[in-house]
């Protein structure tokens, strides 16, 4: 086992690293201080209670943690899972997070350590629990050795060792001991009939809400380091745009400003403070070379996109006879859905901070994929890899965004470090227009549908999509694209849970000058409505009811039945009373393997839909934190509402439009629908519940304006040009 080492860990910022004794299982710097240690030998991933516990001898037990917390309750669902086999009282757990260092922190999902893809507990599940019960096993035999009795004989209960001569103990008694013995390789983890913590309601609180709420809670904006730099860049208003010329005399004449630099992206101000940086960014004056800018307004795009939808893409999956079918006459439906680019408008534009002194660095931010980031920084300082540190700190939001497949902000971070020289603290700081008009929005996308119905069967379905790829040019498309096309521009289109003989999904791939990126549920958000919308128009043209149509075209797939099932059970679907104006909507979605159905009520009004009611079922396997599963479908249903009803990013002749929450419209609390919530009990492994929330909400939507007669909305958002 290796020794906490303050002197050497890039956690040393945190006061439960300061003390020296106790059981230092979070010691993860290898003999010799390098950052890149292997990870124990035994499983095929890293279980080693060292990596991933402190326990001190306050008792306190402190998890540290992988992946990000930016919302979604990571911290509480990992510490839940050690303190569950680790027999911890829950009042001695505490989270934080792990540094960077892919060898003994990644994501077992995708290889690098990294949050994405809804994957935090899924990945951990077994890993985090078998971590507490290594710790236990250690506790339990420095427990035996000190009172010279079996282990066997030693119980543990809320974080108490006890033995029946009477003798007793707490975790913090023990841990230098533990510290010094074998790490068990194969720990014991609990049958779940034993569980005290995992799938229980009203037993564990969030850990970081107090911190959240009452100001504690470090975030990179509070980093206020002596001499510490400030610095805003000036970006092109259009994308691919870069510097012909410029003229700094007027900013460096602003009080407090340090210097203005040209860096790969703009032109960087350093100043000693924000709002000099701010203030001397907008008397740059600066001529923009736009010969290799995207000059296309949405309009354009809409009208090019548009055409490519009616001609034969790439086939992704193909099956039976479409066109045959299609000749075959009946009912025929076709129609068209698009989609325009989001912001990801996470409450917390993106900051980082960088203090690099020629030889080592050392970063601080909320850092989503530390590896990526990781490596980007030691390219362009020029440093070897254990030579960069990069603590996670807690972020406000994310939703896709921190999760950076070009890596543009940890590049550009050191690149603002590496202009100006070693020796300075720098925090990099978007504001918030920077964030929305910075681009890496959800793709622009259409989807073209067509269908056919005869004799109340759904015989055909084709959808073919155009839409841009998020991987592309990045490290991902090596290992991610499947046939020259992203698989996450049409997942859920091309495996449909319904059972229709005759389908086919194509797909145009297209370049535009706009950088784009994973948006919450990222293919999904715009899959799960276009198929959602379709498969309800389809069941209309059929005289079927919206539920139980689902279901008979869902013979082979139990899990969607299952909580389509109870969110009718959840609704009355069948003998609920609709109050006269209103109407409902339903729509099931699986994504990251998660299942989740959603009825909505509402209503139409001059403004245009008002949602009363949203009644949700999830079934995200073993529900490990019942509350934050349920906390994040609300969060899910609210950000996915405020976005169908009225959020686009549109372009004008290349430049993006909306700055600000002012003309980028979000939902207002006075918005926000009764929400209510059942999670489905399941003995599957537990999936992710970050994202899932969002994707059925938007056609759900829909589907209820339809049985109101209003047009099913084909072109999103639903109200358009709304501002605050």
């Amino acid at each position: 086992m290796t020794v906490h080492d303050k002197a050497t860990t890039s956690l040393s910022r945190r006061s439960l690293l300061k003390a020296g004794a106790g059981l230092a299982i979070g010691a993860y710097i290898a003999r010799g201080g390098k950052v890149f240690a292997q990870a124990p030998a035994a499983p095929a991933y890293n279980i080693a209670p060292n990596t991933f516990v402190i326990i001190k001898p306050d008792n306190t037990v402190t998890v540290l943690c992988k992946g990000i917390e930016f919302g979604q309750g990571q911290w509480t669902g990992m510490a839940t899972l050690v303190a569950e086999e680790l027999d911890a009282d829950w009042s001695q757990m505490r989270a934080d997070h792990a540094p960077s260092n892919p060898a003994l922190y990644k994501n077992l999902a995708f290889g690098l350590q990294g949050t994405g893809g809804s994957t935090a507990i899924a990945n951990s599940f077994i890993q985090m629990r078998q971590v507490g019960a290594a710790a236990r096993q250690l506790l339990v035999a420095a427990a035996a050795e000190s009172w010279k009795v079996p282990a066997s004989e030693i119980t543990v209960e809320n974080g108490i060792l006890k033995h029946a001569s009477g003798k007793q103990g707490q975790f913090g008694e023990f841990a230098d001991k533990a510290m010094a013995m074998p790490v068990p390789t194969d720990p014991k983890l609990k049958d779940p009939s034993n569980f005290k913590l995992i799938g229980k309601e009203g037993v564990v609180k969030r850990l970081d809400s107090a911190d959240k709420t009452d100001g504690k809670a470090l975030y990179t904006v509070d980093i206020h380091e002596p001499d510490m730099l400030t610095v805003v860049i000036a970006r092109s208003p259009k994308f691919g745009g870069t510097v012909q010329s410029f003229d700094a005399s007027a900013a460096k004449a602003v009080a407090g400003v340090v210097d203005v630099r040209q860096v790969p992206t703009g032109i960087a101000v350093y100043a000693r403070g924000f709002w000099p940086a701010k203030t001397a960014r907008d008397a740059l004056k600066i001529v923009w070379d736009d010969s290799k800018a995207e000059t296309r307004g949405s309009a354009q795009l809409l009208s090019e996109f548009r055409a490519l939808s009616k001609t034969p893409g790439k086939v992704v999956k193909a099956e039976g006879d479409f066109e045959g079918s299609m000749a075959k006459g009946g009912r025929v439906v076709e129609v068209e859905y698009v989609f325009p680019y989001l912001v990801h408008a996470a409450m917390e534009p993106l900051s980082a901070y960088l203090k690099w002194d020629g030889d080592t660095v050392h970063a601080r931010y909320g850092c989503q994929f530390p590896t990526p980031d990781h490596t980007a920084i030691s390219k362009v300082l020029g440093l070897p890899m254990e030579k960069v540190k990069i603590d996670v700190l807690l972020a406000g939001g994310s939703f896709g965004r921190r999760a950076q497949q070009t890596t543009h902000q940890a590049i550009e971070l050191a690149e603002v470090a590496k202009a100006i020289g070693p020796g300075k603290s720098i925090k990099l700081m978007w504001t918030r227009e920077d964030d929305m008009r910075g681009g890496y929005y959800r793709p622009y996308s259409i989807h073209r549908m067509r269908g056919s119905v005869r004799d109340g069967k759904i015989e055909a379905w084709s959808d073919t999509i155009v839409s841009q790829s998020i991987m592309k040019g990045s490290f991902f498309e090596a290992v991610m694209f499947k046939d020259g096309l992203d698989p996450t521009s049409y997942e859920g289109s091309n495996e449909i849970p319904y059972d229709v003989a005759n389908f086919k999904m194509d797909m145009h791939q297209v370049d535009v000058g706009v950088p784009v990126l994973w948006w919450r549920s990222v293919g999904h958000t715009h899959t799960g409505y276009a198929v959602e919308a379709f498969v309800d128009e389809l069941l209309e043209a059929a005289g079927k009811d919206p539920v139980e149509g689902r279901i008979e075209l869902m013979s082979r797939k139990p899990r969607h039945v299952g909580v389509l099932k109870a969110v009718a059970e959840l609704a009355d679907w069948k003998n609920y009373k609709v109050p006269d104006g209103r109407a409902r909507g339903v729509a099931v979605v699986e994504s990251f393997n998660t299942f989740v159905a959603q009825v909505v009520e509402l209503s139409i009004g001059a403004d245009g839909p008002k949602v009363h009611k949203v009644w949700c079922a999830v079934d995200c396997g073993v529900a490990v934190n019942p509350d934050i599963i349920r906390a994040q479908m609300e969060g899910g249903i609210g950000f996915g509402l405020g976005h169908i009803l009225y959020a686009e990013q549109t372009l004008d002749a290349g430049r993006p439009v909306n700055g600000n929450f002012d003309t980028y419209r979000s939902l207002r609390i006075n918005e926000m629908p009764e929400i209510e919530v059942v999670v489905v009990k399941s003995t599957e492994k537990p999936t992710g519940v970050g994202e899932p929330g969002v994707p059925p909400l938007g056609p759900a939507v829909a589907n209820a304006m339809a049985k109101l007669g209003v047009a099913r909305p084909r072109q999103l958002p639903i109200v358009p040009g709304a501002s605050a």
